[in-house]
């Protein structure tokens, strides 16, 4: 009876134990408490994510529109970083002469009047095109944007020359697995001093984002695959307080309804990452019957009680006029 006594006080204890470690009620913020926001793709038209898949054209399925801006056109990103983001996500992708434009997907057809890949065109043939062409909220009864965006799909360098302040900063987005893209952006870094002071971190293909950080560590970044080898790793390990070398200098992004299960939830996993060069990324939830859906940002009003007090990592959003405000009034 003694003996069984003995086990279970000590059961507790190391369980007690345990949660004192990954505590965060003993672990208070790393930073000044000030919530920083990354704007994805800056301010933009939103759409509905039911049946969504990697061919779906989202310009076909936006919300009503609630202001005039488009994604990845310098005057969004300009709206985003005076509407307080820290940080603006925006997408590059390669052209036929070697120029990296600011574009989103794949192929012209859904959102412009061009059509095929954008790797099989000319710079100076994108830029006639009408980026706002494909947009609809009524199946294709009005198209509120047509005519109104013509000329303003921009090679990176242009983009960047429109931007202000000087000192805003950016997430670029390489939107394929191809190691080419990064000799592009490292030859634009060479050339371009505005860009090279502006660009924060690159994200996406998992071998452009590691031959960028290779050869610029000072980025941030992460793909994919290095968001879930981390995760895992963590999930076994970081119990303990260890932090796997899978962790360190990257970005983590964290869907928001995984993160409590993540040990040292909110301001220890923070902190544990920080000591280690990497800042934690909180997406919006992911939705577990459904994993190959991925996940959103956080976007909705009823998504705010996500984000805890004094939350200081970065929250990822695609509706900064309706977030940021919100939780400045918290």
């Amino acid at each position: 009876m003694r003996k069984r006594y003995w086990v279970v006080l000590g059961f507790i204890g190391a369980v007690t134990g345990l949660w004192a470690w990954n505590s965060s009620l003993i672990a208070g913020p790393s930073s000044n408490g000030k919530l920083e926001f990354i704007a994805h793709r800056g301010l933009h038209q939103t759409f509905h994510r039911e049946g969504l898949t990697n061919q779906t054209c989202t310009a076909e399925r936006i919300l009503p529109p609630s202001h005039d801006y488009l994604e990845n056109t310098p005057e969004s990103t300009n709206a985003a970083i005076e509407m307080g983001a820290d940080i603006v996500e925006i997408d590059i992708a390669p052209t036929m002469d070697n120029k990296l434009a600011v574009f989103h997907d794949w192929t012209l057809d859904c959102r412009t009047n061009g059509t095929g890949p954008i790797r099989d065109k000319m710079m100076a043939d994108l830029r006639q095109l009408d980026v706002g062409y494909g947009y609809t909220a009524d199946d294709g009864k009005t198209f509120p944007f047509r005519g109104k965006f013509v000329g303003q799909l921009y090679e990176l360098s242009e983009f960047i020359e429109r931007v202000q302040p000087s000192d805003a900063k950016l997430l670029i987005n390489f939107k394929s697995d191809d190691p080419e893209e990064a000799k592009l952006l490292l030859d634009y870094f060479e050339n371009d001093p505005k860009l090279n002071q502006m660009t924060i971190a690159v994200y996406g293909g998992a071998r452009p984002v590691a031959e960028t950080i290779a050869k610029r560590p000072d980025l941030g970044g992460y793909s994919k695959q290095d968001t879930k080898a981390c995760l895992l790793k963590y999930i076994a390990l970081g119990w303990s307080g260890h932090v796997p070398e899978e962790c360190h200098n990257k970005w983590v992004s964290v869907p928001a309804n995984i993160a409590p299960a993540m040990w040292g939830w909110p301001h220890r996993l923070t902190q544990r990452l920080a000591e280690h060069n990497s800042r934690l990324v909180l997406l919006g939830p992911m939705d577990l019957t459904d994993i190959k859906s991925g996940t959103s940002g956080i976007d909705q009003l009823e998504q705010l009680g996500y984000i805890p007090e004094n939350f200081d990592g970065y929250i990822w959003t695609n509706r900064l006029e309706v977030i940021k405000p919100a939780l400045d009034a918290r």
